[in-house]
């Protein structure tokens, strides 16, 4: 069986949809949650360029763990998460 990597950092990342909405309590969970960093970012889930989730996944490193507060804040579809 091939070595499982030793659990790295958990990082987060909090989307909202719309400017009037708020980070605040993705962010609090996050970090009760045990993130050490938290990509954050104000865009609709249907558009395919978020700036902030292309920076998390090229900060990922083997053994992180990424943590969200609902799976729709990374897609909107499954086949889009896939």
């Amino acid at each position: 069986m091939p070595k499982k990597p030793p659990a790295g950092p958990s990082i987060g990342y909090a989307r909202v949809s719309t400017q009037g909405q708020d980070l605040a309590k993705q962010r609090a969970t996050l970090r009760e949650a045990g993130c050490t960093r938290i990509f954050e970012e104000k865009v609709s889930g249907a558009k395919r360029d978020r700036p902030e989730l292309g920076r998390l996944l090229d900060h990922l490193r083997a053994g992180d763990v990424v943590t969200v507060t609902c799976l729709d804040r990374l897609a909107r579809s499954t086949r889009d998460l896939l």
